[in-house]
Formats: C-alpha cells, sequence, structure tokens
C-alpha cells in the first residue's frame, strides 16, 4: 500500500514568503520614499546654501555688506537669473551618474529630477527706501561702537539747536552791520553831506570774500577735483520709481531706538566711505561724507559746502562766547567808542562794535576751521584759554595759524553732527549712490546696481521622482 504523503508545510511556507516579501517590498518602498525625500531636501538646503555662497565679493571687500547680485555680471538684474542659479546647484546635487556607486554598475534606486524652481521672496538692500541696506550697514558695526559715543552726539545736537548756531545768523547779522556802516549819512564840520564810513573789519572781509577753502587750504590744487554724474545711480532711479522692489514686509527690529540705529548707520558711513584727510582708495569721490551732506557733483564744491557750515557754527559759537565774556565784550566796545570818536560819530559805536565783535568772531572761525582741517581739535563752546586770536591780530587779517592739537571736536565730529542734520531718506539715498558708483568702478562690475541685491530670498523646489513621488518644499535663506 502506497504512503500518502501531505503538503501543508509547502502551503506554509509559500504563504510566509508571500508576507514576508510583502513586508520587504513595502518596507524598500518606505525607504526609497523617505531617501528620496531626506535627498530632495538636502539637495534644496545645499542648493540654497550655494546660491548665498555666490554673495558679491566686492561689495563685502569694499562695505562689508552680504548681498546676491542678481546680474551676476550682466547688464540686467532680476530673480529668474538667481533661480537658474540654483537650478544649476540643485541638478549636480540631485544627480547621481558619477557616483562611485553608480559607475560600477549599481542601480540608482531614486532617480530624482528637478521639475521647477519659483523664487517666492526677495527683499533687495534699496527697499523701504533704503532702509534695508541702512540696518545691514548698522548691523555690520553695532557690536564694535559702544553708546557713549552715541551719546556725544546727542549732546552736541542739543547745543548747536539750544544756541542756534546752525542758523548762519552770525554772517547774515555781519552782512546788516556793514550794509548800515557803509550806507550811514552824515554832516561833517562843514556842512557837507557824507555817506559811508571806513569799517574797521574791512581787511577781514576781503578776506572772507576769497571763500573759506582758499584761508583753510594751502594748496587747493591737491583737493581733488571728481565729478560724478549723478543722474544714473540709485537714487535718482528711487526718486523716478525705476529701481526693482521686493515682496517682503518690513523687518520688526526692536534691538535699538531709531536714533540709535541712525547713528550706528552714520559710524558705518564714517568707517568705510571716504572724507577730506581719509580718502585713500577711493575712486568715484574722494570726499564721500561731504557728498552725502552736500549733495553736490564734484569734490570740491562737497567739501566747500561742508567748510562753509563748519565756519558758520564756528562763527556763531564764538559771537556768542565774544558777547557774553566781560573782558573781551569791553574790550571791543572801547575800541569801537575810540573809532567812532575818531570819525567824530560816537553815535556809530553800537554798530561798530556789533561789526568788530562779529569780525573777530569770522577771524577765529578761519583758524578753528584749520585746525580741525589739519587733524586738529576745536572746543564747540570756547572759554578763555582756548581762544587763539587777539582783537588786533584778528582786524589787520592775519589768518595764517592752525593747531594740530587740541581738545573739543574733531572735524569727523563735525561730520556726525552734519549727517545727523541731514533728511534720513536723503542720507541713505546718497550713500547708497557712493556705494554703487564705487562697485561700478571695480573689473567686471561696470553694470552693478543696488537694486538687483537680494539679502533675503525664498524658493518654492518641486522634485520628482521616476518611480512616481513628488516633493514640494520651500526654502528661505538670508546672510543673518
Amino acid at each position: 500500500m502506497k504512503k500518502k504523503e501531505n503538503g501543508y508545510l509547502t502551503v506554509f511556507l509559500s504563504l510566509c514568503i508571500a508576507v514576508v516579501l510583502s513586508l520587504c517590498l513595502t518596507l524598500i518602498d518606505g525607504a526609497r520614499r523617505g531617501g528620496a525625500a531626506l535627498e530632495a531636501s538636502c539637495a534644496a538646503d545645499a542648493g540654497i546654501q550655494s546660491v548665498l555662497a555666490e554673495y558679491h565679493r566686492q561689495l563685502l571687500e569694499q562695505y562689508n555688506l552680504f548681498a546676491i547680485d542678481s546680474s551676476y555680471g550682466t547688464e540686467t538684474p532680476g530673480a529668474s537669473n538667481t533661480e537658474i542659479r540654483l537650478i544649476y546647484y540643485l541638478d549636480k546635487n540631485l544627480t547621481s551618474a558619477d557616483g562611485p556607486l553608480l559607475s560600477s554598475g549599481c542601480r540608482d534606486l531614486l532617480k530624482l529630477r528637478l521639475d521647477g524652481v519659483k523664487m517666492t521672496e526677495m527683499s533687495i538692500l534699496t527697499d523701504e527706501e533704503g532702509a534695508v541696506f541702512r540696518r545691514r550697514a548698522a548691523e555690520a558695526v553695532k557690536d564694535d561702537i559702544g553708546l557713549s559715543a552715541l551719546n556725544e552726539v546727542r549732546e552736541w545736537m542739543e547745543e548747536i539747536e539750544v544756541n542756534g548756531l546752525d542758523t548762519g545768523e552770525a554772517s547774515q547779522e555781519k552782512e546788516r552791520a556793514d550794509q548800515y556802516i557803509q550806507e550811514y549819512e552824515y554832516e561833517d564840520e562843514e556842512g557837507k553831506q557824507h555817506k559811508g564810513v571806513e569799517n574797521p573789519t574791512e581787511v577781514l572781509e576781503g578776506k572772507r570774500s576769497l571763500g573759506i577753502l582758499k584761508l583753510v587750504v594751502e594748496d587747493e590744487s591737491r583737493l581733488s577735483g571728481n565729478t560724478l554724474p549723478l543722474s544714473g545711480l540709485v537714487y535718482q532711479r528711487m526718486r523716478q520709481g525705476k529701481v526693482s522692489r521686493g515682496n517682503l514686509p518690513a523687518e520688526n527690529t526692536n534691538w535699538l531706538d531709531g536714533f540709535s540705529e541712525r547713528l550706528l548707520f552714520q559710524e558705518y558711513l564714517l568707517r568705510y566711505m571716504g572724507r577730506y584727510g581719509n580718502d585713500e582708495g577711493k575712486q568715484a569721490f574722494h570726499y564721500q561724507i561731504e557728498y552725502l551732506i552736500a549733495g553736490k557733483e564734484n569734490d570740491t564744491d562737497n567739501l566747500r559746502h561742508v567748510a562753509d557750515r563748519i565756519c558758520a557754527v564756528r562763527e556763531a559759537a564764538n559771537a556768542l562766547f565774544l558777547w557774553n565774556d566781560p573782558a573781551k565784550s569791553t574790550e571791543v566796545e572801547l575800541a569801537a567808542g575810540a573809532a567812532a570818536a575818531a570819525l567824530g560819530l560816537p553815535a556809530l559805536t553800537p554798530v561798530l562794535k556789533t561789526s568788530m565783535i562779529l569780525g573777530w568772531a569770522y577771524a577765529e572761525s578761519v583758524y578753528d576751521v584749520k585746525t580741525l582741517f589739519s587733524g586738529g581739535r576745536v572746543p564747540l563752546m570756547k572759554d578763555g584759554t582756548s581762544w587763539h586770536y587777539s582783537l588786533a591780530a584778528a582786524l589787520s587779517g592775519n589768518l595764517g595759524d592752525s593747531s594740530p592739537g587740541g581738545t573739543g571736536m574733531s572735524y569727523e565730529d563735525y561730520l556726525r553732527v552734519f549727517m545727523t542734520m541731514t533728511d534720513l531718506d536723503v542720507l541713505t539715498g546718497r550713500a547708497m549712490d557712493m556705494v554703487e558708483a564705487d562697485i561700478r568702478m571695480t573689473a567686471g562690475n561696470e553694470f552693478f546696481r543696488l537694486d538687483g541685491c537680494y539679502d533675503r530670498v525664498g524658493f518654492d523646489i518641486r522634485i520628482s521622482s521616476a518611480y512616481g513621488y513628488e516633493y514640494r518644499t520651500e526654502r528661505k535663506g538670508a546672510y543673518f
């Protein structure tokens, strides 16, 4: 009799193998999905970082600012150029054809490909009327500058405003006094009518007519004569509405109050831009800070404007001291009385005193400006110990003195004050002009535009797999 054989073990193994195989395939598919998602994420991160790594080298070197130049050396900046750069890096990171495994015949288990890239967010340095540029600049120096230095500027500003030192009233009052003396009508002992008398400050007024630069700079031919057309620069384009704009909202910055941020921005400008006495390496304008204050199209006019303005402040401060100092006020009154008596016109004494005090103040101001231009310091409000010229020396018109030392405010301090008095949007726009003009003068950057520089970007990235998976990710990148 034949023995009957059972097949239950074979069926059981078949069922087990089917279950195990399904589990293995499911695990493999899950691993493939997870690996593909991980690789897509890593590729996106690496791509963003690679795009950010292409910051503009010259902008960083000269002005310590990080930004993507979306023109990449071409005439046309734009988001599409940056998208192309990201696509390039994503393709490189997603393609494994040159990997060691595939080159040895192994199969690519992920087969990822890039389907599309779209820039969805961007912040441009010129956004918010230049506030983004201003913020980045202030952040570049905030860790290096103490708040005590900023408080000094506040104190100078308050003293200048309280005493009205920047109004130009002193020179206007001098003109009125001189005009009165020039047109004064009187009758001599013989009954003849006369108009005008000799002004004791006439020599000084002859010096004033030369202009302050001729009095404080020994060789004007050594001054920079650089001229820069401003029409094609970023500030003019901004006012014409011809700049690119980002789509990100204003940043919420609470790390400093607005005035302190402004002062830090000005310290940044003093550190990275040229000025009289410190213009080495600057090409478009040598006296860049002076341009920020004056806004003229050539260096000499910008310097002249600043020199005139310093002289006006000094003239007002010096006149205030002379009026309030009993000894010097009495000295001038006696001299004016003697001059009026010599003319036989004692009624002119008060006007002659005014003219002589303001003339003396102007002579001292020329000394002050020359001292500042030579690297010295001058107190904002002088006293008897810091006063330089005697009345006789001032009226003689010999104004060649200066001192490289002293205490008080420096030329740079006056630039700080004048920048603070300048409208913030104007100051920012002119500063961006200087950055753009300077960068354009470097090799390969003749088409550089500050409104093509991104400091924050965001992208929508779509990646798919040949096995039917799709991944969509958003990535953002910034330099801060």
